[in-house]
């Protein structure tokens, strides 16, 4: 494998997605700067562009994780006019399409000895407990009811690859609207 040369070679970005990858893979202790640079085909001294040091990359891995496998979804202003029946059925399929929760498990078991990671994933569940209770709100539900609902929607699309993996990405397709229309009648 050729290094790249120089400091340019790897966006910021990059580093945080191949980070990502070998979190969903193992734990928090399998990433590692040398292992990072080699699996990006680049000389370590390319991390040192972007980060000062490798708690500084835990860091915005944390923040990179928020904002690219939630807040793309929940920030959407296109997704904000929608009806919200339709809002939560996109939402649903957008996590199907580009397997928005593949890296739940290993952030949450991260989270559990981390309070940097642990922050986070408050931060990230209110944000997506916000998100779909909005919607349920706009369809009149309040109080426990409103909460309820809300849970098992974030907690169902959380978990469902994890827990039902037999399940074809068809199939959940095929099963999103009963979902919705489910917790949303």
């Amino acid at each position: 494998m050729n290094k790249k040369s120089g400091n340019h070679g790897v966006s910021k970005a990059e580093w945080l997605a191949a980070a990502l990858k070998l979190l969903g893979k193992g734990s928090v202790s399998d990433i590692k700067i040398n292992r990072l640079a080699r699996e990006l085909g680049i000389n370590k001294s390319g991390f040192y562009w972007h980060f000062k040091n490798r708690d500084e990359l835990l860091e915005q891995l944390l923040a990179y994780w928020a904002h690219e496998l939630t807040e793309v979804v929940t920030s959407d202003l296109e997704f904000v006019k929608l009806e919200p029946r339709e809002r939560l059925c996109r939402t649903a399929e957008m996590i199907i399409d580009y397997d928005l929760t593949r890296y739940e498990a290993s952030i949450r078991q991260w989270a559990l000895t981390d309070d940097m990671a642990g922050q986070t994933v408050k931060k990230v569940t209110k944000i997506r407990m916000n998100f779909v209770s909005q919607a349920l709100a706009e369809l009149e539900f309040e109080g426990d009811d409103l909460e309820m609902r809300a849970m098992l929607f974030v907690c169902y699309h959380t978990w469902e690859k994890l827990m039902f993996s037999d399940i074809t990405e068809n199939r959940r397709h095929q099963l999103v609207r009963k979902r919705v229309e489910l917790v949303t009648s």
